[in-house]
Formats: structure tokens, sequence, C-alpha cells
């Protein structure tokens, strides 16, 4: 009997060790995570553009914005930190998530430089 009896809590102790593969279902998924990043990190240049780096200043003013994108990708905050803490638990992962997040970067500003172009018929905004 007691050589059923080590088996059987040695397979209860170590099963559940076994899902480690698979990302928790509270977890930001992969690409969602990525736009949330890309639109999180817009939010900190408006905000490092607006706002003086007072604490004060910079709670009061950005709070609201990142719950407004919190609440546009359907995530609450405390979602949000785990799947940062998850994806920074896998260093490769979250490099290409950011070397993506770059790319989306750079289209956007390129885009708002030609769209600035445009408004300003091709000419160049005077910086004197």
């Amino acid at each position: 009997m007691l050589k059923y009896i080590i088996p059987f809590f040695l397979v209860t102790l170590f099963l559940p060790a076994c899902k480690h593969g698979k990302p928790q279902p509270e977890i930001i998924n992969h690409d969602k995570m990525i736009s949330l990043l890309t639109d999180l990190h817009i939010v900190d240049g408006g905000m490092y553009n607006v706002v003086s780096f007072n604490t004060d200043s910079t709670y009061k003013y950005g709070t609201g914005r990142y719950l407004a994108l919190f609440k546009r990708y359907h995530v609450d905050s405390t979602t949000f930190r785990r799947s940062l803490k998850y994806y920074t638990g896998k260093p490769v992962e979250l490099e290409a998530m950011y070397d993506e997040i770059l790319k989306n970067l750079t289209a956007k500003t390129d885009s708002a430089n030609k769209s600035m172009l445009k408004m300003n018929n091709g000419r160049r905004p005077n910086t004197e």
C-alpha cells in the first residue's frame, strides 16, 4: 500500500508545475500588449511635453489619461501590471515586442510629420 501512496503524492505535488507553457488567462495577449504599450508610450510622450515633472501634476493630469487608455483596451491597471510583470520575466519576447513597438512609434511619427508638412503646404515651419 505504501508503494502506491508515495507515487500518488509525488504526482499530485509535481503535476501543477507542468503548466508553465501557456500564459495565464488574466495576461494580456501579445498583440494587444504591443498596441497598448505603443499607445502608453504616446501618452507618456504627451505628458512629457505638457506637464512639468512635478509628482502632483503628473498624478493630476496623467491618471485620467492612463485610465482612459486602459478603458479603451478593456483592461484594468491590475491586469496591465500583472501582464507587464509576466512579459518582463520573458526578456527575449519583451525585446521582440519592443522592436514592434518601436516600428509602430516610428510609423506614427513619420505619418504625423507628413501631415504637418501637408498642412504647411510643403514649407518648413519658421523656427527662428
